[in-house]
C-alpha cells in the first residue's frame, strides 16, 4: 500500500522542508535581527501603552519653549517636530485627528493678528511704508488708539513673529491632543479630582451623542419626504434631542448611583483644612511661576515658585485622596518610556530658558531695522530633542504593521 503525497509533494507525516532564506515564512531571526528588535519600540498595547500625561507634558515642554522666542525659524521647527512626532505616533482614533484642525487655528490666529496690526495701527515705528490707508477719527475717551493710517513693513513683520509665538502654543496643545487618550487621562487624574473627572467624561460624551441624535433625526425626516432645514424642522428636531438627552442623563445617573459614585471615607476637620490650604497654595504658586515663565523678565523667579507650587498641589492632592474609597481597575504605568517622552519635553524648556539668557537677540530678532532672522544653532539642537518620542514611544498597531 502506498502513502498519497501531499499537495507539496511530501509524504504523510512527514516533517515540512525548510524553506530558504529567501522564501523564509516564518520571522526573521538570529542575533543581528534580536540586537535590532531590542533597540527598536515595541508595538502598542494594553500592557505597555505610553501613560497619556506623558505626552502632554511633552507637549507642554514644547510650548513652554516656544515662548520663549519670536525667532519664526525656531518656531517652525518647533512646529516641525511637534508634526513628525505626531505623524509618527498618532493612532487612528477620533479624538487623534484633532492636530490638523489646531494647524488651521493657528494659521487663523496669524492672519488674525496681521489683520489687527493693518486696522489698529502698531507702536512699532518703521520707515518702509507699504500702504496708507484712510484713517478714521476716534472720541476723545479712545486716546491711543486709531483706524486705520499708515501700514509699515515692520510692522508687519512684528505681528508675524507674534502670532506665529501664539499659533505654536496652540500647535503644541493640538499635538498633546492628539496623541493622548482624553479617557485615560482623565483616568489617571488623582483621587481628589476624581468627581471633576467623571464630569468632564459626561460633558464630554454629551455633545457627541445629541451630534449624533441631530443626524439620525434629519435623515429620518428626509426619509420621510420632510424638509430637514428651516426654523420649523429646528423646532421639530430640538424637542426629541432634548428627551433623548434627558433620558441618558438619568440612565448615567442611576449607573453611577449604583457603582458607589459620591462615597467618601471620613477624614479629620484637621486634613481637611491642610488639604485646602496646600491644594490654594500650589495652584497660586503654580500660576506665579507660570505667568514668570511665559514673561520675558520672570524667567529667574519663574521656575522654582513653579516646583515649589507644583509640590505643594501634589500634597494636597495627595491628602484629599483619602477621602475617596475607590478602586482603579488597571491603572496606567508610568514606565521608564513615558519619564524619556516627558523629559525630553522639559529638557527642550529648559535649553530654550537657558539660551534666552545667553542670545536674547537670536531668540527674539528685531524688527528695526528690518533684517532676516537667523538660527540660532544649539537652541535649534536643542529643540530637536522633542524628536525622542518618535523612538522611544510605543508603535501604533497600524503603524508597526506596515
Amino acid at each position: 500500500m502506498t502513502e498519497r503525497p501531499t499537495h507539496g509533494g511530501a509524504r504523510a507525516g512527514a516533517p515540512p522542508a525548510r524553506r530558504g532564506a529567501a522564501g523564509r515564512a516564518g520571522p526573521p531571526h538570529g542575533p543581528a535581527y534580536e540586537k535590532e528588535r531590542r533597540w527598536r519600540a515595541p508595538e502598542a498595547r494594553r500592557g505597555n501603552a505610553l501613560h497619556a500625561g506623558a505626552w502632554w507634558l511633552w507637549a507642554l515642554g514644547l510650548a513652554t519653549a516656544a515662548s520663549r522666542t519670536t525667532n519664526p525659524l525656531l518656531l517652525g521647527l518647533i512646529v516641525g517636530v511637534a508634526g513628525y512626532v505626531v505623524a509618527a505616533r498618532r493612532t487612528q482614533a477620533p479624538w487623534a485627528r484633532s492636530y490638523g484642525a489646531f494647524l488651521r487655528l493657528g494659521l487663523f490666529v496669524i492672519g488674525l493678528r496681521l489683520v489687527f496690526s493693518v486696522l489698529l495701527g502698531s507702536p512699532i515705528p518703521g520707515s518702509h511704508t507699504l500702504f496708507t490707508l484712510p484713517g478714521i477719527a476716534l472720541p476723545d475717551w479712545a486716546q491711543g488708539i486709531r483706524f486705520g493710517g499708515r501700514v509699515t513693513a515692520e510692522q508687519l513683520v512684528f505681528a508675524f513673529y507674534d502670532g506665529a509665538k501664539l499659533a505654536t502654543l496652540l500647535i503644541c496643545v493640538g499635538a498633546a491632543n492628539a496623541l493622548a487618550n482624553p479617557a485615560r487621562l482623565l483616568k489617571s487624574l488623582p483621587a481628589a479630582l476624581y468627581e471633576a473627572g467623571v464630569a468632564v467624561v459626561v460633558a464630554m460624551t454629551f455633545a457627541p451623542n445629541m451630534v449624533a441624535d441631530v443626524a439620525r433625526l434629519r435623515t429620518a425626516r428626509r426619509l420621510r419626504g420632510r424638509p430637514a432645514g428651516g426654523v420649523k424642522a429646528v423646532l421639530q428636531i430640538g424637542l426629541p434631542v432634548l428627551e433623548g438627552a434627558l433620558e441618558r442623563s438619568v440612565a448615567v445617573a442611576a449607573s453611577m448611583d449604583a457603582r458607589g459614585y459620591g462615597r467618601t471615607a471620613r477624614v479629620a476637620p484637621a486634613v481637611r483644612y491642610t488639604t485646602n490650604a496646600l491644594t490654594l497654595g500650589g495652584l497660586l504658586g503654580m500660576c506665579a511661576g507660570t505667568y514668570g515663565l511665559l514673561a520675558a523678565e520672570g524667567a529667574a523667579f519663574g521656575l522654582p515658585v513653579l516646583g515649589i507650587g507644583l509640590v505643594l498641589a501634589l500634597a494636597g492632592l495627595r491628602l484629599g485622596g483619602r477621602r475617596s474609597v475607590r478602586t482603579r481597575y488597571r491603572p496606567d504605568r508610568w514606565g521608564v518610556r513615558a519619564w524619556l517622552v516627558a523629559g525630553s519635553g522639559a529638557a527642550v524648556a529648559a535649553l530654550l530658558i537657558h539660551a534666552g539668557s545667553l542670545d536674547p537677540e537670536g531668540l527674539r530678532p528685531g524688527v528695526v531695522p528690518l533684517v532676516a532672522p537667523a538660527l540660532p544653532l544649539w537652541p535649534a539642537a536643542a529643540v530637536l530633542i522633542g524628536l525622542l518620542p518618535a523612538f522611544v514611544a510605543p508603535v501604533p498597531p497600524e503603524e508597526s504593521s506596515r
